[in-house]
This record gives C-alpha cells, structure tokens and sequence, in this order.
C-alpha cells in the first residue's frame, strides 16, 4: 500500500521552529492528518530523533531519520538514513565542521532537545542555523557512505535552494531525487528524478495533509526509491 508522507518537519531542535514542536506533538499531529511516514529533518542535528523514533512507533507512524544540512554553499541539503543512529553519526560529523559561533535564543530561538516523553533535556548552545565547513560534494559523499540518500531540498524555493544558490543541478553529485515546492514556478527539467513534495513544517500546523505518496511499504523501501532502485 502506497505510504501517504511528509518528509520534511522539522522539530524544536531547529532554531526557526515552534517550541510546541515536540516529538510527542508531531507524531500526533501527523497520525491526526493522516500520514503513514514522517521525516524529522532539523538543522545539523540528528538529536532529537531518538525520540521521535519512539512516538512515532508509539502512533503507528513510520519514521525516516534525516538531517537537513547547510554546505559550504549554502544549499540545504535533506539527508536521509535507514535508522537512527547513522543519523546520529551524521550529526555528530555536522556538529564538528560548524563554525562555532553560539545560539542567542532571545534572537534565533531555542534549540531544545527533548525524550520520548516531551521532557527538556537542555539546549544546543550552539548555532545550528549555519553553513558547514564542508562542501555540497564532500556532504553528498559523507551521507553516501553512511548508507543515506542526499536530496537537495526545495531546490526552487529561497536563497539555499539547489536553482537559486547554484544556477543548475550538478550531474556530478549523482542526484537521484530532489525536493521541490509546488507552489513556486519550477525552472528546470526534473523528469529523470524522484520527486518529494513536503511541507518543511515549522508549526504543527503546516504539517502536510494525506495527499502525496511514496511506491513503497516501509523505510528501507522508500530509501530504495529515494537512490533509484525499483523495487
């Protein structure tokens, strides 16, 4: 059966999310709209995935981690895994080739981490909102050889998207899939890739409504899909 999804939310890790976005609140919330799979991919941190892997079993919801990373080029770049903890060696792999430079909360927002049970666990003093030390090439690479797919995100959406921060798609990344927002005119051909339509929800109410679906039945499948395979 074809797996209803929005695999792109990101939870109050993220600086430029609400607060309320709780691992607890968006599994809810998912269920509630009727969503089989979610993906949770906030800014250079895979830290609050070990609970929202909970929740989201608790709820019948299928859980792809993910990461969503700013490279050296300021692309957003969605990094997609199998199980959590590659997503947390992505993490930490981030974490290392930020620049260092510390959150102010009163400016950017808070960036919470959280159990399985909405409990605070502290914050990440560190800016999660900026570019890493690493180029869209070396990123690609890094998410590869943890077994993840990288797919560039909202590539005609914004200044960190893929058309708007480069001009074009590189052939030599060897991108199988590419996110794009529906809303917005789209100035490419994007015919030989997989494409995802999801909400990039900073609130719990922009997670997406049952409408777009994947060709597959679980993770693994999907992640499949994501990296060409059919099947």
């Amino acid at each position: 059966m074809p797996l209803h999804y929005d695999l792109h939310i990101h939870s109050c890790l993220s600086p430029c999310a609400d607060e309320d976005m709780t691992p607890q609140n968006i599994c809810a919330m998912a269920r509630l709209k009727g969503l089989q799979m979610i993906a949770v991919a906030d800014h250079q941190s895979a830290g609050n995935l070990p609970a929202l892997d909970a929740c989201a079993r608790q709820e019948g919801l299928l859980l792809m981690p993910a990461l969503e990373v700013c490279t050296r080029e300021e692309v957003h770049l969605l990094a997609y895994f199998g199980d959590v903890e590659a997503a947390l060696v992505m993490g930490a792999w981030c974490r290392e080739l930020l620049p260092g430079i510390l959150n102010r909360p009163d400016f950017f927002g808070r960036q919470v981490y959280r159990d399985a049970e909405d409990n605070e666990l502290g914050e990440e003093p560190l800016l999660l909102l900026m570019a890493l030390d690493a180029g869209l090439t070396e990123v690609v690479r890094k998410v590869r050889a943890l077994g993840g797919v990288p797919v560039p995100a909202h590539i005609n959406r914004g200044s960190n998207g893929l058309l708007t921060a480069l001009g074009f798609i590189p052939e030599e990344d060897g991108f199988t899939a590419l996110e794009t927002d529906r809303r917005l005119p789209l100035m490419a051909d994007v015919s030989a890739y997989r494409v995802l339509h999801s909400s990039d929800a900073h609130n719990l109410g922009d997670i997406a409504e049952q409408g777009q679906v994947l060709p597959a039945e679980d993770v693994i499948g999907t992640l499949r899909w994501l990296g060409g395979q059919n099947g």
